[in-house]
């Protein structure tokens, strides 16, 4: 029976292991032709889906040609069709016709180009968004945890404590769709800007970290031994000097490892933000802005995506699960290093 429990013990690990790199390779290979294509100005490019046109090298051969190819809407193009009105731009052509202003008409449509794709709009949204959410959460958070374990009473402490474990059960479609209604415009009306915004995601965010946060801290500093803090009263500490010299130090690990936990689900919290971020591929020019991130452009985008656009989303999912990786390592090895 021990073999057996062993034998099932060391399965269950290697399955944990398995799954791990089964997804990263899978991710990887996924995300190939986006890598080969982009590759790392993928992740400082901040166009999705934008045709561009490409350079090719004309031959010898063909430069000797009259030119036949310019993008000018005052010179006339014959070889696909007639243009007519040098500056009403009007073109008429065997593949195409367009009729616009000078700007319009000046689009050569048969001219070689491609659709570029870049990470940097959603992975600059995804960071910001989780650091205004931490900047929101950890002071409140921490307020909660130290109310729950060192002032209230357990008349209070216990009910309370009850239902801030509660709120990390509520789905996070439910924050989302408040935030979107209510939170939402609650905040552009203080701060001015949209409903949806970088601000609006990243309050949400912290929101929903609250209690994961708070709920580990709490635990963790429940853990301080009470002969600590009886021999800091002792000598005349005050209940602040208490919590500040002796709680906090003695709780420090689990404390960072709540708040390191909380930023992993924040990076990869997808529902609640894509209802208000706002999903648009634009640097947010002020917090009041929408921009887009991460999880939010692989919910939107891989119901219609093929080919390239589906390789560059494997692309930025393999960007999330790398940041993803070195916050969780950044956890283990501050606890291992604690525990050596």
């Amino acid at each position: 029976m021990e073999k057996l429990f062993a034998k099932l013990s060391q399965m269950s690990a290697s399955l944990v292991f398995v799954v791990l790199v089964g997804t990263l390779v899978t991710l990887y290979i996924s995300a190939k032709p986006a890598i080969e294509e982009f590759g790392a100005k993928f992740l400082i490019d901040s166009r999705w889906g934008v045709d561009v046109p490409v350079d090719v090298p004309t031959s010898p051969d063909k430069q000797a040609t009259p030119k036949a190819t310019s993008s000018s809407a005052s010179d006339a193009h014959l070889d696909d069709g007639v243009n007519v009105g040098d500056d009403d731009g009007v073109n008429v052509g065997d593949d195409d016709i367009n009729v616009g202003d000078d700007d319009a008409s000046s689009e050569i449509s048969d001219a070689p180009h491609k659709v570029v794709y870049g990470g940097a709009v959603a992975i600059v949204g995804t960071v910001f968004s989780t650091i205004i959410a931490l900047l929101f959460s950890i002071p409140l958070a921490m307020g909660i945890a130290i109310f729950l374990s060192e002032i209230a009473p357990p008349s209070i402490s216990r009910p309370v404590g009850v239902a801030i474990e509660l709120l990390a059960a509520i789905p996070s479609i439910i924050y989302g769709m408040w935030g979107l209604f209510y939170f939402g415009p609650f905040i552009a009306s203080i701060f001015g800007g949209h409903s949806v915004s970088l601000l609006v995601a990243g309050l949400v965010l912290g929101v929903m970290v609250i209690p994961f946060m708070a709920a580990l801290s709490r635990d963790a500093i429940n853990t301080t031994p009470d002969v600590l803090k009886e021999a800091a009263y002792a000598v005349g500490a005050t209940k602040f000097e208490v919590i500040k010299d002796v709680v906090f130090p003695y709780a420090k690990a689990g404390i960072i490892g709540s708040i390191i936990i909380s930023l992993g689900r924040a990076l990869g919290e997808t529902m609640a933000v894509a209802f208000v971020i706002g999903g648009v591929f634009e640097y947010a020019k002020s917090i009041t802005d929408p921009t887009n991130s991460i999880p939010v452009v692989l919910a939107n985008n891989f119901s219609e995506s093929s080919g390239l656009s589906l390789a560059s989303l494997f692309y930025l999912s393999l960007v999330l699960f790398v940041v993803s990786f070195v916050v969780i390592f950044t956890a283990k090895h501050y606890f291992l290093r604690r525990g050596k």
